[in-house]
């Protein structure tokens, strides 16, 4: 049995005459006829009582057609659910991110884009780069923002660059760096720095590296932490100095002070990456309202 068999014999049933129902359906009426017939064989038992111009329901027949609106009513609001999904405007959205260097791109990103579609749930998880990336690869997310990873952690996977964010030397109020309006980076070489974990985030550890190296030096590295929230408060506590973007600001408020560097070490390249099979329907209405938010903010742009 298949669905055109319940459709054919609803058309016939709701009109009572197999040739306005062939004429509705744009068949032959005895392709319809026949269609018919062969459901009825397959059932085992008669759904119509025909006549010369006209058909009317066995009382199998009643019951039958109430069954079979049901079935294609299902039928139709599962195309509609499917094509909804396959198309972005329902279903589920899972974004990995790095909250410092997102900050000021997600918020606005995640607003614009549940305006324009509201059906579709987005979940956000917050991971380091290592758990981003084995979850784009495993398909447990469709999407991530963070730092632009190095090129041997993107092996099968794509990335877009959006923002650049100047790297600046945080440090607690009290400090002597404090007071002053840049730093050059030499100065750095013999300063405690409190860092990432080099385990979860390769890429800023190979940023130090080679930032130092630029002066002759190695990074003094005193403490790791796996999130931004541990990095402030150790720098707040005065276990050491951190490098940081200057999007941090917007996390800290009064509690540490951003100090521009000299020369200007490297910008932090913040981006989108996603699998080279390409992303959804959602996925990438979820990147082009990131594209939109940083075009409407020049400061955030690359």
């Amino acid at each position: 049995m298949e669905l055109r068999h319940l459709r054919y014999f609803v058309a016939v049933a709701e009109q009572e005459n197999v040739s306005r129902a062939a004429l509705k359906l744009h068949v032959s009426q005895p392709a319809l006829s026949r269609q018919v017939r062969d459901l009825e064989e397959e059932l085992g038992f008669p759904l119509l009582l025909r006549s010369a111009k006209s058909v009317r329901l066995t009382d199998a027949g009643r019951t039958f057609l109430a069954e079979a609106r049901a079935v294609l009513q299902r039928a139709a609001e599962a195309v509609t659910a499917a094509r909804a999904v396959a198309t972005g405007r329902r279903g589920e959205l899972n974004v990995g991110y790095a909250p410092m260097p997102t900050v000021r791109i997600l918020p606005p990103t995640l607003r614009a884009f549940q305006a324009e579609r509201p059906e579709v749930r987005v979940r956000l998880h917050d991971l380091s780069t290592e758990e981003m990336l084995t979850g784009l690869r495993r398909g447990a997310l469709q999407i991530a923002f963070l730092v632009r990873p190095t090129r041997a952690m993107l092996r099968g996977l794509h990335f877009e660059e959006l923002a650049r964010d100047p790297m600046r030397l945080a440090v607690p109020p009290g400090h002597p760096f404090a007071r002053l309006r840049s730093l050059a980076v030499a100065r750095l070489a013999r300063e405690p720095i409190v860092a990432y974990s080099r385990q979860d985030y390769p890429e800023y550890h190979a940023y130090l590296t080679a930032l130092f190296a630029t002066f002759g030096s190695r990074p003094r590295i005193v403490e790791e932490h796996e999130g931004g929230a541990g990095m402030i408060a150790s720098v707040e506590a005065g276990a050491g100095l951190a490098l940081a973007p200057q999007s941090l600001a917007c996390s800290i408020g009064p509690r540490l002070k951003l100090i521009p560097l000299t020369p200007a070490p490297p910008p932090v390249i913040v981006g989108a990456v996603w699998t080279h099979a390409g992303l959804n329907p959602a996925a990438e209405r979820f990147l082009r309202c990131a594209r939109t938010t940083l075009a409407a903010d020049p400061a955030q742009r690359a």
